[in-house]
């Protein structure tokens, strides 16, 4: 899953464990993802361009964006980009989704009562600047998806109503019916920490899903509800609540629908869905499919979702991945 902006506090653990060698690669070791972000560190707009440029899968566009928008520095330098190439969107494109992550990065990952008012006025004249430029994109490109979903995202921090998430979801969706990072925004939305129930949350994920071809990734939405549902619950009930048959077959059917299923294929972005059957898998006690997970991920870790179990994520992956494949041998 993309970033989860506005991470609620971690499942601590009393358990010592060795920090393990491995690191997060943010492009998920996507080669065009892994050169957007090499450019944009060399502000090549250029590069920047021709690398997007060819990119018409609305999935991977997104894909693509938020890899480069997560580049530190973006804002310093964007507008020379903005000015050499007025009568595209693309610049401005970039500028907006930079935006949104870079609101999030002053707001920090807290609950809100823990940040500050200073924090929450810069936040908000981020998300500002962010939904200028993505209105502007859509203005002038009204089939723009990227823009779009970008706009999901934000609409947690700029606290619209339902209706307005759902406009905005939807005008997504009738352009690009399973765009993934879109739905996994709309999930976060629709979740109890943000502006939503678990009710509602379970009923998006399982009405996505089941419309959602055989094959799609989307498949993983369904583990992430239950995922968020753990972390909202107290120690001892959240264990209980994953050790049940009926959450431990949905997860296993959502996969068999999903990256089990012999019409998927990965594509850019497909080792955060990956780590997110793995942790399910492993969560509620199916050691063997969380190995298979894990056979398919290699060292491919992401930060999503096993910064829900720690601050570095590589920690439990790493333990959990152990004790999965152990049980294979």
């Amino acid at each position: 899953m993309r970033g989860q902006l506005g991470m609620w506090p971690f499942r601590r653990s009393n358990k010592q464990v060795a920090v393990p060698t491995l690191t997060v690669d943010t492009t998920e070791g996507d080669p065009t993802a892994r050169a957007l972000r090499e450019a944009g560190e060399r502000r090549d707009w250029g590069a920047i361009r021709d690398l997007l440029t060819p990119v018409t899968d609305p999935d991977e566009h997104a894909f693509y964006l938020w890899a480069l928008a997560d580049v530190d520095g973006l804002q310093d330098w964007i507008g020379e980009w903005i000015e050499a190439e007025p009568r595209s969107t693309l610049p401005v494109l970039v500028r907006g989704a930079h935006a949104v992550l870079w609101a999030w990065e002053a707001r920090t990952s807290a609950r809100a009562s823990q940040v500050s008012q200073d924090q929450f006025k810069e936040f908000w004249r981020r998300l500002r600047l962010a939904e200028n430029c993505l209105d502007e994109v859509i203005d002038r490109d009204p089939d723009d998806t990227t823009a779009r979903t970008f706009l999901v995202t934000s609409a947690r921090g700029r606290q619209v109503d339902r209706t307005e998430a759902d406009r905005r979801f939807d005008e997504v969706v009738t352009r690009h019916p399973w765009h993934r990072i879109a739905h996994e925004q709309m999930l976060q939305y629709r979740c109890q920490k943000w502006y939503g129930s678990h009710e509602e949350m379970f009923e998006f994920a399982r009405e996505a899903v089941a419309k959602s071809p055989a094959g799609s990734a989307l498949g993983h939405l369904v583990v992430v509800a239950h995922l968020e549902k753990w972390l909202d619950l107290p120690v001892g009930e959240d264990e209980e609540y994953l050790d049940d048959d009926a959450v431990r077959a949905e997860i296993s059917a959502a996969a068999d629908h999903s990256v089990r299923h012999p019409d998927y294929r990965r594509r850019p972005g497909w080792a955060s869905v990956h780590n997110t059957f793995a942790m399910g898998f492993y969560k509620v006690g199916d050691l063997r499919s969380a190995a298979g997970q894990f056979e398919v991920i290699g060292d491919q870790v992401t930060a999503w979702p096993w910064q829900y179990s720690n601050r570095n994520p590589v920690i439990p992956f790493v333990a959990c991945r152990d004790e999965a494949m152990a049980a294979e041998d």
